[in-house]
């Protein structure tokens, strides 16, 4: 069964961008990986972040600095952004993790803040223009990223990878100890298990793989902005989560379509689109409890369990 959807899978993204616009589907990947990324936190482990926009923009800034004013080739970008999404989560995570529910959550938007004024203040980001431009090149020395559909399988390839290792992640015995912390904390400390240092690294994982998908954009766009870094992203990217489904593998990924597509086909309404964004928000929390995906999967269970009794 999982073999077949596997399969499947594979041959929608193989096949996807001769009857979708290329750009699109790229976007809607970056972002499905992104909210995959932070779904680590919040649905494996119990951590809501409200700053997780700083690890996207933040690597988004790096890649695209590297790339244009550096002269370094794109892998070597996408590795910079991550690396420093990686650092910085390493650091954030160790201030943030001394707090617990909503402390922790307002600790991670203030600095998400401060990350956002030293964006819009520090020289090489251009302030409010950011870095435009940014050359796609060749990756690997093989690639011409240039062309379209070239860079959506790079990106395709960079997506399933990411989304691979988060499901490595959630089946190891290491995503076993996460769930116990998100389920019962004293007793996981109880059992002998280093809380804060399971936190810290699910924390560093998530940060990680929200700057990849933060490099990988960089390329799509050939930008990095304060979009990426405003508090607004992080809003986003919660909303994509608990639309798809939290503490599910593809519920982020369906909900980063989701919320995509719909700024995309709905961008004739204007300003009026957050309002329809807001009635689908309250739709999916009064009706899909679990979000979209989470829905369905529970169904199956149902279903699965009453096939057996």
């Amino acid at each position: 069964m999982k073999l077949a959807l596997a399969a499947a899978v594979a041959a929608a993204l193989v096949a996807a961008p001769f009857g979708v616009y290329p750009v699109m589907l790229m976007k809607v990947m970056c972002f499905a990986l992104f909210a995959c990324a932070f779904n680590l936190l919040p649905g494996y482990t119990g951590l809501l972040s409200f700053g997780h926009a700083m690890f996207f923009g933040g690597a988004s800034y790096i890649c695209a600095h590297t790339i244009k004013e550096l002269g370094f080739p794109p892998e070597l970008g996408i590795v910079a952004g991550t690396a420093f999404a990686a650092a910085l989560g390493l650091v954030v995570g160790a201030l943030a993790i001394r707090r617990e529910g909503i402390y922790f959550a307002m600790v991670t938007l203030a600095l998400a803040q401060m990350f956002y004024f030293f964006c819009l203040q520090a020289p090489f980001t251009n302030g409010e223009d950011g870095i435009q431009g940014v050359p796609r090149g060749i990756f690997l020395g093989l690639i011409d990223l240039s062309d379209d559909l070239s860079l959506y399988y790079v990106v395709a390839v960079i997506f399933v990878a990411g989304v691979a290792l988060i499901h490595r992640i959630v089946h190891s015995p290491f995503g076993q100890v996460l769930r116990a912390i998100r389920e019962n904390e004293p007793r996981a400390i109880s059992l002998g298990y280093s809380v804060n240092r399971y936190k810290l690294l699910a924390f560093v994982l998530s940060a990680t793989l929200a700057g990849l998908a933060g490099s990988t954009k960089v390329l799509v766009f050939q930008l990095a902005s304060l979009t990426d870094v405003y508090w607004t992203m992080s809003g986003e990217v919660v909303l994509m989560t608990i639309v798809g489904g939290m503490g599910t593998i593809l519920g982020p990924a369906v909900g980063a379509a989701i919320i995509v597509m719909m700024q995309n086909y709905l961008a004739s309404f204007g300003e009026w689109v957050l309002v329809i964004q807001g009635c689908i928000f309250v739709l999916v929390v009064s009706v899909f409890r679990k979000g979209i995906v989470g829905e369905i999967k529970a169904a199956a269970e149902r279903r699965r369990a009453r096939r057996e009794g």
